[in-house]
């Protein structure tokens, strides 16, 4: 078994792309994949979205441990760098971001996030699993108020409960346990800018078409470009594949 991957990051209708990614696998097998989307309305969206994510690289290269405890001291190790940047430069004081990561060897994953980036895993095709967002529309359809459905278009959909770089401790979500992997297994990894445009069941539609990491982004991203406003957000994905 091997995990193999694809990303795609675009500005859309936007003149800065406040997104950031990355993938790495190891030679020793473990890989880590990183979104994560700087907020426009607070200022150096795309500084704090590339300090969490090169953050997170380099503690994952020092402790690539498939485990809630790592994932979380990586997590921990960003908002500490985050904080540090917004101290030493006034500019960047407000500057905020989410952040979704997945840890996984071929064995096992593990992933947690802040903020509403969301990870998706489909197993048999189908979705398995997916992140719940840190957000006023979530809480809302949680509670019964609206439908999940509702919350792609809900007109507080940019409310966060939860961000990097907020004072504090750092509320984050990371499971609890490694999941098992089998072949066949997919992940997606996104930010808002990319699940608001593609539905879940277009997305296993898109998946189902698809042979490769590649195929799979790039059927979604034919759906964003064709149903998004010229003036659209960043959109950005990964997409790992467990195979043979």
């Amino acid at each position: 078994m091997q995990m193999i991957s694809a990303s795609l990051s675009q500005p859309g209708g936007r003149k800065v792309n406040e997104d950031s990614c990355v993938q790495e696998t190891l030679r020793s097998g473990q890989g880590i994949w990183i979104v994560a989307d700087g907020l426009g309305g607070h200022g150096g969206g795309d500084v704090a979205s590339s300090i969490v994510v090169k953050n997170m690289l380099n503690t994952f290269r020092a402790n690539p441990a498939i485990s809630s405890e790592a994932l979380s001291a990586h997590l921990d190790a960003a908002q500490l760098a985050l904080i540090k940047h917004q101290e030493a430069d006034p500019r960047l004081a407000s500057m905020r971001t989410t952040v979704v990561a997945l840890l996984g060897d071929v064995n096992q994953a593990i992933w947690g996030h802040v903020g509403d980036s969301r990870l998706y895993l489909f197993h048999k095709g189908r979705i398995h699993t997916q992140t719940k967002d840190h957000s006023v529309p979530q809480a809302m359809a949680d509670a019964g108020d609206i439908a999940y459905e509702d919350i792609r278009y809900h007109e507080d959909r940019n409310r966060l409960l939860r961000s990097m770089g907020n004072e504090g401790k750092l509320r984050l979500t990371v499971e609890t346990t490694p999941r098992q992997l089998q072949i066949g297994d997919a992940f997606l990894l996104c930010t808002d800018g990319f699940w608001e445009y593609v539905t879940e069941t277009e997305m296993g539609i898109s998946l189902a078409k698809s042979t490769s990491p590649e195929q799979w982004l790039n059927e979604m991203e034919k759906i964003i470009l064709k149903r998004a406003p010229s003036n659209h957000d960043n959109y950005t994905g990964i997409a790992v594949f467990v195979e043979h």
